[in-house]
């Protein structure tokens, strides 16, 4: 099994407490609110929410995929940092073992906040993955990442 590594950082104008509450404390909730199309819900399987938890994320009718499972590794609401693993589903294209994710959000001076998203996948033996063919999935995060933070500019009382 190999692995390949991505990191990416963003910036937002949305203060990091409140970003992170709405994209990963009640994206259950808001995601298939805002983005029926992306998301249609997301069932706690196993657990309390908290690590070790399994979610089962059913994609919208549009999507290519019709689901994925994620298992939550870390949440720390004080240090803003959150860890999950995408360990079943047809996302995984039959190429990967799996898919970890480090995410983490920092104030910034301007009022607003900078992060970091550290993706890893970990590939099935003898399949090498390249970064277009992950290309899609990447494009698409961000397009809800963008929702969720046109949602908080739009509504300045979420989640505050």
């Amino acid at each position: 099994m190999g692995a390949v590594t991505f990191t990416e950082e963003f910036t937002s104008t949305i203060p990091a407490s409140r970003l992170f509450k709405a994209l990963i404390l009640d994206s259950d909730n808001l995601i298939p609110k805002i983005a029926p199309q992306a998301v249609k819900n997301v069932e706690l399987i196993e657990g309390d929410g908290g690590p070790g938890s399994i979610k089962k994320m059913n994609f919208g009718e549009g999507s290519q995929f019709k689901y994925v499972k994620h298992r939550i590794d870390a949440v720390d609401k004080e240090n803003l940092t959150y860890a999950y693993t995408l360990i079943d589903g047809d996302a995984l294209m039959d190429k990967l073992d799996s898919i970890s994710y480090e995410m983490k959000f920092e104030p910034s001076p301007d009022g607003g906040c900078k992060g970091k998203n550290v993706s890893t996948y970990h590939t099935k033996p003898g399949v090498e993955i390249k970064e277009e063919e992950i290309k899609d999935g990447k494009e698409k995060a961000a397009g809800v990442f963008k929702l969720v933070e046109a949602y908080l500019l739009a509504n300045p009382e979420a989640y505050a």
